[in-house]
């Protein structure tokens, strides 16, 4: 089985792993749209943290995780339980740079739940993730470690880059 990471799990993946490969999902965006009160926020005041939002022609770059078969159970209770606030399971197929492509469980938070706050201006978000802090630390450091690890990969996200322009 392979987990498809595109936030801090790209840069935290937190679960043991076999192999690990660049991989892109087409036709999906990296977004700040999600609320997080239990890592980078706290309820009163929710930090900002990516999901994924249908783009057509987008491309979102990330890390695909091969889970050994005897560790999925394992890997997927703590999954279940770190990405809690609003994601859910959902496969996918994915791009590497070697064929074939690779079908993932990739966490993704949608508009039905309700710690998703949706769109909003870059500078709205930035004003949220200057203040935002929670149990896994500030939000601003989460924005960094995410854009940190793309620049590593050599990968371009404008909507990350611009975002971390404004903090």
């Amino acid at each position: 089985m392979w987990i498809f990471g595109y936030g801090s799990l790209i840069f935290r993946p937190s679960f043991p792993f076999e192999e690990r490969r660049e991989a892109w999902l087409k036709g999906w965006a990296r977004r700040f749209w999600q609320g997080s009160t239990d890592h980078r926020g706290v309820p009163e005041a929710p930090g900002r943290v990516v999901t994924l939002v249908p783009e057509p022609g987008a491309r979102c770059w990330g890390m695909a995780y091969r889970i050994a078969p005897e560790r999925v159970e394992e890997v997927l209770i703590h999954l279940d339980f770190r990405e809690q606030g609003g994601y859910e399971r959902h496969f996918v197929q994915l791009e590497t740079r070697e064929p074939p492509s690779l079908e993932a469980v990739v966490y993704l938070a949608g508009p039905a739940n309700p710690h998703y706050l949706g769109p909003a201006t870059l500078e709205e978000i930035a004003a949220v993730v200057r203040s935002a802090h929670g149990p896994s630390g500030s939000n601003r450091d989460y924005v960094r470690k995410l854009a940190d690890a793309l620049a590593q990969a050599g990968e371009q996200d404008a909507h990350v880059t611009e975002l971390v322009r404004l903090l």
